[in-house]
């Protein structure tokens, strides 16, 4: 018994220096990586035209996506309602 404990130890010791052992070397590969090949921001994205109004199957999209959740909130049905104007801000 008191060999295959011993057996057991020994293999787990041997288990966690390997593994501790490849860390080390990713760490510092990482590190060698960093140092050759640095962190480069991409440039900011341009901003985008926004068109006044959206097109109209957007805006009616839009309108039924923001009519069924009003009827879901309120706990109506969607027909009791209607929505006359959305605004931007």
């Amino acid at each position: 018994m008191e060999a295959s404990f011993l057996a057991a130890v020994n293999v787990s010791i041997l288990a966690m220096a390997v593994i501790f052992t490849v860390l080390v070397i990713l760490i510092f590969t990482i590190q060698v990586l960093v140092k050759l090949i640095p962190y480069e921001a991409p440039p900011p994205a341009p901003p985008r035209n926004q068109t006044a109004a959206p097109a109209s199957g957007d805006h009616d999209d839009h309108v039924a996506a923001i009519t069924a959740t009003l009827a879901m909130h309120m706990g109506k049905s969607p027909n009791e309602f209607r929505i006359v104007n959305i605004s931007q801000r």
